[in-house]
């Protein structure tokens, strides 16, 4: 691990450590954490040492979640913004306000869950339906918790999260709480005077633009998350048809490669026979020149022999 100077860099460094740690997948977690802390220890730095050393491996919906809180840091910030609104929007608003909100809570949650699966897929790791059904229930968590949010913007879960049954739940499903109202104060409101009621009347109406205000605002925020998730959607599509290409490419590459390994391995065997032919037809040649040789010597004893015999006849 590299040395930085100063109290404050070593412990940067230590967070970087940390951050790198909570997106390894896990099943490479703890030979990571030991590797990290043992760097530490033999730099002499033991209480950092066993910071790292605490730390505990995440589950695979965990560490998901926590890989697509680094990858994807401003849909991550938008969720988060999100979040603040719809809860701030619970706590003002009514049912049927909040319901129409609840279509795009699931929509975001849907989104980024796919987001979550498919960077896990490319980091080698495929997630079940039930490890992903951890995921959304995390994300769902991030929306309707302020505590839970705040655990997941850390970026270092270890275990999925489970969403507060009080947050609503898709307009009314058993379990789910209906927004408080606040209760007029008990009196003889028959009796009031006039103005009484026209403060009363304006404080409602002043609610009411204050509940509207945060409505619009949960909205902007959930229409502003689909809109980067349908962004993201059409890079992954770019992406995943880029490498559809790119397969298609390295198929046509190896084909060619096959074909010619057979084309080179054929020919390597033509080389062999037509090897074989020349070493035959040299032996050959060489049988045929000593044969040569012996009959042109042959020849030549002949000719003298019947010269010798000619001269004697004379």
């Amino acid at each position: 691990m590299r040395r930085k100077g100063g109290r404050r860099g070593r412990t940067q460094d230590v967070e970087a450590a940390l951050d790198e740690l909570y997106i390894t997948p896990p099943a490479d977690f703890v030979a990571r954490r030991e590797e990290l802390a043992a760097a530490l220890k033999a730099d002499g730095r033991p209480e950092d040492a066993r910071r790292i050393h605490g730390a505990r491996r995440p589950t695979l919906a965990a560490w998901a979640a926590n890989l697509l809180l680094r990858s994807r840091p401003e849909e991550s910030r938008q969720f988060l913004e999100l979040g603040e609104a719809l809860r701030e929007a619970y706590r003002t608003l009514d049912a049927e306000a909040l319901r129409e909100l609840s279509a795009q809570r699931r929509q975001v949650v849907s989104g980024l869950s796919r987001q979550a699966a498919q960077l896990a897929s490319d980091s080698g790791h495929r997630l079940s339906d039930a490890v992903r059904q951890d995921v959304e229930s995390t994300l769902l968590a991030v929306l309707s918790d302020p505590e839970a949010a705040e655990q997941w913007a850390t970026g270092r879960l270890h275990s999925a999260l489970t969403p507060p049954s009080v947050f609503p739940a898709d307009g009314g499903e058993p379990g789910a709480a209906a927004p408080k109202r606040p209760r007029s104060a008990p009196g003889p409101a028959r009796t009031a005077a006039p103005p009484a009621r026209t403060a009363s009347k304006d404080e409602l109406a002043e609610r009411r633009r204050e509940r509207q205000a945060r409505l619009t605002a949960a909205r902007k925020a959930a229409e502003e998350a689909e809109r980067r998730l349908a962004a993201l959607r059409a890079e992954q599509a770019d992406a995943d048809a880029a490498v559809g290409q790119a397969r298609d490419r390295r198929d046509r590459a190896e084909q060619q490669v096959s074909a010619a390994e057979r084309q080179l391995h054929q020919a390597r065997e033509d080389l062999d026979r037509a090897e074989d032919h020349q070493r035959d037809a040299e032996e050959r040649r060489a049988e045929t020149s000593d044969a040569l040789a012996r009959a042109e010597e042959e020849a030549r004893k002949a000719a003298k022999e019947v010269d010798r015999l000619g001269a004697r006849v004379r």
